[in-house]
């Protein structure tokens, strides 16, 4: 899959891709700050698994935390592996976002721990981390596979102890999906040959 139309200018895409992930940052605290003040009444949109009514809270358990310390231990990786992942034009990365997102809290919705109740942005994190390690291997584009060696180094440490099992209070089963369909995302959103992706549309 490949964003199409006018072709626009470097500075042009960063800009764009360094907007749409303050904006969406910006967001997540906002959320954070709502849900304080209505006394947490946000952490029910969190995802309980195999219990029919939760399946409408898949997507926005992507965009609420349990706390503020929480959200700001999302709120870099995020905001780095997003604005990569957006260089690539937005209609691609809105393709992977979603498709990470959904696959993740249907994920959690299965196979979750009884009584538990997942929600943040780290699912969405450790996809974009699996979409970018693998996107510029499979599009066989040099920058591509570059930036996935970088962000390998720095990030993939702190991701392997993310998908370790029986760390309390972390969903190593969401962090292991959303990877997952990060990796699935790389392969199925890739660049044709000799098409360039755009962030706009």
């Amino acid at each position: 899959m490949s964003d199409t139309g006018p072709q626009w200018s470097g500075r042009e895409r960063a800009r764009t891709a360094a907007v749409v992930m303050a904006v969406w940052v910006a967001l997540l605290w906002l959320l954070e700050v709502v849900d304080v003040v209505s006394g947490h009444a946000l952490d029910g949109f969190g995802v309980r698994p195999r219990t029919a009514g939760e399946l409408v809270d898949v997507v926005p358990s992507a965009f609420v935390h349990f706390g503020f310390a929480h959200v700001a231990a999302n709120s870099v990786p995020l905001l780095v592996l997003g604005f990569l992942a957006a260089l690539g034009g937005l209609r691609r990365f809105a393709a992977v976002c979603a498709l990470i997102i959904v696959c993740d809290g249907l994920g959690v919705w299965l196979i979750a721990p009884a009584h538990t109740n997942t929600a943040g942005a780290s699912g969405l994190i450790f996809g974009l981390f699996g979409f970018l390690l693998c996107s510029g291997f499979v599009e066989r584009r040099p920058m591509g596979v570059v930036v996935g060696v970088l962000v390998g180094a720095v990030w993939g440490g702190s991701i392997l102890a993310g998908i370790a099992p029986g760390q309390a209070g972390v969903s190593w089963q969401g962090h292991l999906i959303g990877l997952l369909a990060g990796v699935a995302a790389a392969f199925l959103f890739r660049r044709r040959p000799g098409r360039r992706g755009v962030p706009a549309g």
